[in-house]
């Protein structure tokens, strides 16, 4: 943290580079009128509006936004090098910055290579340096044969290792059994990293009908709440008898919530997810042969989705990140529609906040809620120092967002590479006019995000 005096942008001695004020400041202490400084990229000052802060540059704020911290997306597949067709870091940090996404940590597939070494960490790294339009972390990957690796990847700066409990989708990164995974929690216990799991069993999906062709309802037969079900009850346990941190990523089956909550009650180091799509999109309204919305674990039915919305009023659901999973246009088979062969994963990197918002404000849930799951709750799981809260000390990663502005979704106006999303045409509430990177507006013209890792919080 730089060195700050005492009355921070009081005087001309004191001058910070930015002051932001407005009615609606949302501080840890609940939304405010508030006067913001900004010094070297960091949060030196959180005063009551009025105050007189200075600064070489202030903005005022209008009476329809509110100034938020920068949104935290620890679940994102940018899959550049290897299918920088897919997606890329500019683009996809680019679609990050416009969502008022200002920190993303990137998963280890599906790039090639996949970041499970250090070598390959640093192939990653040199992709993501000079062209990220917001900060970028990474996890590690966990597979069959590299827990060797694990401990070298962690000193190296990743904020925790990925897993598969079944079939990744691409080859380069293959799933782990369950008794790999425990032999790995054990490693990654030794290091109080964490474990982040693909829990979905492949057992049970075995045995469920395979799906083929256009009908959505027997793509979601193929991916029952039970292979979920099986699988997190394995992390929990494995979990238990290691000690380690363990996360379950995007949660779809409402039927493993008091098995969590379970877990959580007896101390076990858990937490977990879910994604925008499993809280505003439910089966009864995906069309047949709209391969658009195909991801896995799938989208599940208005009933499961109301009780994952409970989970996350209650706490056993931690945070909300995107899972941003795109591919180009031909993967998705949009041609054929069908779902036994359509690349699974939703393109939503640009549009988390507004989906989350619209919903979460139509079911009576306050502004503060939404950002402490996609902003302060994924900043504190992955350990993302400087990151997650409008607070002296913090970084000047911030948003103004104007939470009555609609939208209507135009794939063509999405900045991530390939044009398509469930999401098209849907109307929506809440609109990010400017996010604020480091102090800075983002441009979308001069890459200025920073590489980030454990730790310290420059590199």
């Amino acid at each position: 943290m730089p060195e700050t005096v005492d009355e921070p942008c009081r005087d001309t001695a004191s001058l910070c580079d930015l002051v932001l004020r407005g009615e609606r400041v949302l501080t840890p202490s609940g939304i405010r009128p508030c006067e913001v400084g900004v010094r070297d990229g960091i949060i030196v000052a959180v005063e009551p509006l009025g105050t007189g802060l200075r600064g070489r540059e202030t903005i005022d704020l209008a009476a329809d936004e509110t100034l938020l911290p920068g949104l935290v997306d620890t679940h994102v597949h940018v899959n550049e090098p290897g299918r920088t067709e897919w997606e890329g870091f500019a683009s996809a940090t680019r679609a990050a910055a416009a969502g008022g996404v200002t920190t993303i940590v990137d998963m280890p597939l599906n790039s090639v290579p996949p970041t499970v070494s250090v070598e390959a960490l640093d192939v990653k790294r040199r992709a993501a340096a000079h062209q990220s339009f917001v900060d970028v972390g990474f996890w590690g990957g966990a597979v069959p044969g590299n827990t060797p690796d694990l401990r070298p990847l962690h000193d190296a700066g990743v904020f925790g290792f990925k897993c598969f409990l079944v079939h990744s989708g691409v080859d380069e990164f293959p799933h782990l059994d369950v008794d790999e995974m425990e032999r790995d929690l054990v490693e990654i216990a030794a290091t109080d990293s964490l474990l982040l799991v693909h829990a979905e069993d492949p057992h049970t999906i075995d045995d469920a009908p395979a799906p083929d062709g256009r009908r959505y309802a027997d793509f979601l037969a193929s991916r029952p709440r039970g292979a979920e079900n099986v699988a997190i009850a394995h992390v929990i346990e494995s979990a238990r008898r290691t000690g380690a941190r363990a996360h379950v990523l995007h949660l779809s089956s409402s039927d493993a919530l008091p098995m969590i909550v379970t877990a959580k009650r007896d101390g076990v180091a858990l937490t977990v997810e879910t994604c925008p799509h499993y809280l505003t999109l439910v089966a009864e309204e995906v069309p047949d042969g709209g391969t658009a919305f195909k991801c896995c674990p799938p989208i599940r039915e208005a009933a499961n989705r109301d009780l994952l919305w409970q989970g996350l009023e209650d706490g056993t659901i931690d945070c909300i990140v995107s899972d941003h999973s795109p591919s180009t246009l031909d993967l998705k088979d949009l041609e054929n529609g069908d779902f036994a062969v359509a690349w699974g994963g939703v393109s939503s990197l640009q549009l988390g906040l507004a989906l989350v918002w619209t919903e979460a404000r139509a079911r009576g849930l306050p502004l503060e809620r939404v950002v402490r799951w996609m902003s302060t709750r994924p900043a504190e799981i992955a350990r993302l120092e400087g990151k997650g809260h409008l607070a002296v000390g913090y970084d000047a990663d911030l948003a103004v967002f104007a939470a009555d502005e609609v939208l209507v979704v135009d794939v063509a106006r999405l900045h991530h590479k390939n044009p398509i999303t469930p999401y098209a045409g849907r109307h929506l509430t809440g609109v990010v006019r400017t996010t604020y990177l480091h102090g800075r507006p983002v441009d979308f013209v001069e890459p200025t995000g920073r590489l980030v890792r454990r730790g310290p919080r420059r590199e």
